[in-house]
């Protein structure tokens, strides 16, 4: 079991800065890392926010996005080489981008993409440019070169390498013109996860993953994959999702697996949690699922 190291990454370059760059603090003071086995490896700061639209990509703040990509690449990769697990708490979504670019430097790696929404705009159908709305897409390979092609690897993800887990918003995605999911790209939406229960569903999405890839894989967590009535603490509500119980089976499923190498949690909005009881809960079941990872026995 490998020590975990908890890298804070408090970027809204993909968004706006709403709330969610306080995400790290407010997970971290609700004690996130009370019994586990972690050390706290830094920060990595995120370069100014611009509101402007980029004219050439149609994306919010893409320079910015690029750059900040290959630092958090950078302290990613110190965690891997050293020997420990990243546990990347943005922040928006697009902290993926540098997590998979530490992963893509070392080889081939899977994803599973646990989120309520899929993610997978391309500039001229996301209304606000925000590339928090596009980063599956992205990487993938899908949309402007500057943020498709980091260092010139080009896509940081096959198709056939992501699980999309828990997703709820195939009427709401179609309606707005978003590209849709490749036929390669294995998906598992929330109706999926009911039918066959969550332990299953989750079994089904690592047995696929380890299936192909060879450097292991990441674990994305987008905490709007919840249900809304438990997690209203986001920016983009819809009705549905994941109870505590389905995501700490997924997530131990998933951490539990000696193939995933990473785990980031992103968009949950302290400043719509007034009482910090969201973000206790939130730490309390990341803690849960952690332990099996840092081979701590929580109770």
């Amino acid at each position: 079991m490998r020590e975990l190291a908890i890298i804070e990454a408090p970027s809204v370059l993909g968004l706006r800065p709403s709330g969610v760059q306080e995400l790290p603090a407010a997970l971290l003071e609700a004690g996130l890392l009370a019994g586990l086995d972690a050390v706290r490896a830094g920060t990595v700061e995120p370069p100014a926010y611009d509101p402007t639209r980029d004219a050439d990509t149609g994306v919010l703040n893409p320079h910015g996005i690029a750059e900040y990509s290959v630092r958090l690449a950078d302290a990613v990769g110190d965690a891997l080489d050293g020997g420990r697990f990243p546990v990347v708490l943005g922040g928006d979504c697009t902290v993926l981008l540098g997590n998979l670019l530490a992963l893509r430097r070392r080889g081939r790696p899977g994803l599973l993409f646990l989120d309520g929404h899929t993610d997978f705009y391309q500039p001229s159908a996301e209304p606000n440019g925000e590339a928090a709305s596009m980063e599956l897409a992205l990487a993938t390979g899908r949309g402007p070169r500057l943020l498709t092609d980091l260092e010139r690897r080009g896509p940081l993800l096959r198709d056939e390498d992501v699980v999309a887990f828990g997703f709820r918003d195939a009427g709401e995605s179609a309606e707005a013109g978003m590209q849709p999911l490749p036929a390669e790209l294995h998906t598992i939406d929330l109706d999926s996860v009911r039918a066959s229960g969550a332990a299953m569903a989750a079994r089904r999405a690592v047995d696929r993953l380890t299936a192909g890839t060879s450097t292991g894989f990441w674990v994305h967590l987008d905490v709007d994959v919840l249900d809304d009535a438990i997690m209203p603490a986001v920016d983009y509500r819809q009705p549905g999702g994941l109870t505590w119980q389905e995501l700490e089976i997924v997530l131990s499923t998933a951490l539990g697996d000696p193939a995933a190498v990473g785990l980031d949690v992103t968009i949950f909005n302290p400043r719509l949690d007034l009482d910090g009881t969201i973000a206790a809960r939130l730490a309390e079941y990341l803690r849960r699922a952690l332990s099996a990872r840092a081979g701590t026995n929580l109770t």
